[in-house]
């Protein structure tokens, strides 16, 4: 599509599961800018330099790390249903050790995983 001689990208809608909205709004306000800029990539098709793939947990789980003042904060998504995006978690890191993601968040993000894939099967039979 072109308007105006720009090129315009359709964005893939962007899906909240569970409490992962809320959790981001609680975000500082520079991180949530940030953030909400990776996902808007995501939507166009794209990836932020602050995404990358999050291991362990199949291929489309994606996360964005974000640090301010001497915090992180981190985003997961899931890109790999068809024409959409699902925002499965939001948190801010507690752990001062390694970059490893801890196990509570991985469990709560595999349930959200879950959810997303139900949630997907539903809309495609609409």
């Amino acid at each position: 599509m072109d308007i105006d001689g720009k090129n315009l990208v359709a964005l893939k809608p962007c899906l909240w599961v569970a409490g992962s909205r809320d959790d981001m709004r609680a975000f500082p306000d520079r991180v949530k800018r940030d953030m909400g800029a990776a996902l808007m990539y995501a939507q166009a098709g794209g990836r932020s330099g602050s995404a990358r793939q999050l291991k362990g947990l199949g291929p489309g789980v994606v996360e964005i790390v974000e640090n301010h003042d001497g915090d992180t904060y981190r985003c997961v998504y899931l890109l790999r249903l068809k024409g959409v995006i699902y925002v499965l978690h939001a948190f801010q890191k507690k752990s001062k050790t390694g970059i490893r993601t801890p196990q509570k968040d991985v469990d709560l993000i595999r349930s959200r995983i879950r959810l997303a894939e139900e949630d997907h099967r539903t809309r495609e039979r609409k």
